[in-house]
Parts: C-alpha cells; structure tokens; sequence
C-alpha cells in the first residue's frame, strides 16, 4: 500500500485548478480543517493515511512505535453547504465524517472482525463567524468494532482562523470537548500551523510547522488521572496533486510528541512510555 501510495506521488503533477474551501472537522481530537472542494453544495471528501503509532491527543490509542504493526486510517466525508452570501461563498456546512482504523491485530484482539479497532463517527455544523473564522459545533461516537475499547460519545466546539496577514497567517485554532457518554472530564487544546508556500501559484507545495498544547482536566484521559498535559510539534509538506478530477492533495508529516510523566504511563503493559515520541504519518485525500 505505502509504495503504491509513493507511484502515486510521484507521477502526479501540481493541480492548476482555481479552488474553493470547505471546513471538515476531525474525529479524532475535534480540530477544524479546510478542504479543497468543487462548486457544487454537496461535496464528497475521502482519504487514506499511513502512520507508524497510533495516539489520541498525546496519549497511547492502540498500536505502538513499530513498523511491525502500522495502522492505516481510512476516512470518508460528506459536506453540504446549508447557506451561501450574496456572492455565492458558503457561510453554513453540514459535516459528517467517519473515520475507521485498521491494523494486524494482536492476540488479545478477538472479536471479528480482529483488525478493524477503531471506529470514529461525527455529525456537526460548521459558520463562518467573520472573515477567516469558522466556528464548528460536532458531535462524535467512537466505537471499537473489534471489542478492544469501550464506546465513547463527545460533543465538541470548535474554532479555527486563517488570513494571508496578521493573525491569520499563524493558522491558530481551538477545541474544547466534554464527554456526555463513556468517560468524564473535558478537553482543551490550542494549536498553530504557519507555513510558507514553496512557489508562486496558488497549488504549490507548502511546508508547515503544526504544533498543538493539549490538556485533559478531571481525569479526562482516565478516571483518577488528574489534569493531564502534552505537546507536539513538527514539519508538514502539503502537495495539491492533479490525479484525473477532483482535487487531490498528499501530505506527510513528522512530529515529536511530549507528555507528562503520568500521562505517558497510562497506555498499559504495550503503550509507549517515552516522554517524547516520534509520529509520522503519510496521507492522500481527494475532494469534489
């Protein structure tokens, strides 16, 4: 799959077509992104992402640093845009996500079927507050189809601003999450990506620094842990590709993660116990 991937990469040529943004909201940890879309209202977005560990807000998910075990995040979206300006520019989208991870399972992993461990479902709104800003609202349920975690419902708020100036250019965004169903406590996170366009069009490759402070409160991670606190930080390199139609876009990233003491212990007999982490990961989206 990963060289299959790579072909692909290489062969493609930078897209050449004007484009329009739709926000999409991850289900993992909330977070607001934007996605290159077609005209229409209703925009369809999928994606595939290869990555060497699997963590959840700075804390160990499922599969541990290893090339042994890498899992792969298959993600599939619709967009529709509820309400538009006198200029035809979206100010309303309805976002719904599903995320699902795969993996080779482990052998206390029984239940079939064994590789699916992870699946992430979400449902929000998305307006844009005033220019450059998105405000999103979501709800998510994460499930494990495999039996290896418990069910988990999460109702999130969300901001994200970007402007070619000011501010803007930082990319900052927030979260904060609270867990009506499967766990306690809330979560906040802050995060920043400025980068800098590698040419002169507008689909030249970008590089980026992503880096993001999360903290868990009231025993958000797990019950009894506390406040819990962790970091991360990194390069991007963001490729618009042109792949037959649609808008296709590769992305690779490499971050070090950085946890406290007793965030980092909580993953159990397999989890990764460094403080600081190395995470990679390769994805390629398509978007119409």
């Amino acid at each position: 799959m990963l060289p299959r991937l790579l072909f692909m990469l290489a062969i493609a040529t930078p897209a050449a077509a004007q484009r329009r943004e739709a926000p999409i909201a991850d289900t993992e940890d909330a977070s607001l992104g934007s996605s290159a879309v077609g005209p229409g209202r209703l925009h369809v977005i999928a994606g595939l992402d290869v990555r060497n560990a699997d963590f959840v807000r700075g804390s160990f998910d499922d599969d541990p640093v290893s090339l042994e075990q890498v899992p792969v995040h298959v993600q599939v979206a619709l967009v529709y845009e509820l309400a538009r300006d006198g200029d035809g520019d979206a100010t309303r989208w309805l976002m719904l996500r599903t995320s699902n991870g795969l993996h080779a399972p482990t052998d206390d992993e029984r239940t079939s079927p064994r590789s699916w461990y992870e699946s992430n479902n979400l449902v929000g709104i998305a307006e844009r507050l005033a220019p450059g800003l998105i405000g999103a609202t979501t709800y998510a349920i994460k499930a494990s189809p495999n039996g290896i975690a418990g069910t988990s419902h999460e109702v999130s708020g969300v901001l994200s601003f970007a402007r070619d100036r000011g501010l803007g250019t930082l990319n900052p965004g927030f979260a904060t999450t609270w867990r009506p169903k499967g766990g306690s406590g809330f979560y906040t996170q802050v995060s920043v990506e400025p980068g800098w366009s590698l040419g002169s069009s507008d689909d030249a490759p970008r590089l980026s620094i992503p880096s993001v402070i999360g903290v868990g409160w009231a025993g958000f991670y797990e019950r009894g842990s506390g406040d819990r606190a962790y970091g991360s930080t990194g390069l991007a390199l963001q490729l618009p590709l042109a792949i037959g139609g649609g808008h296709w876009n590769a992305r690779a990233e490499a971050l070090v993660l950085v946890r406290d003491d007793r965030l980092r212990r909580l993953g159990g007999a397999r989890a990764d116990t460094a403080t600081a982490v190395p995470y990679v990961t390769i994805a390629l989206a398509y978007a119409y």
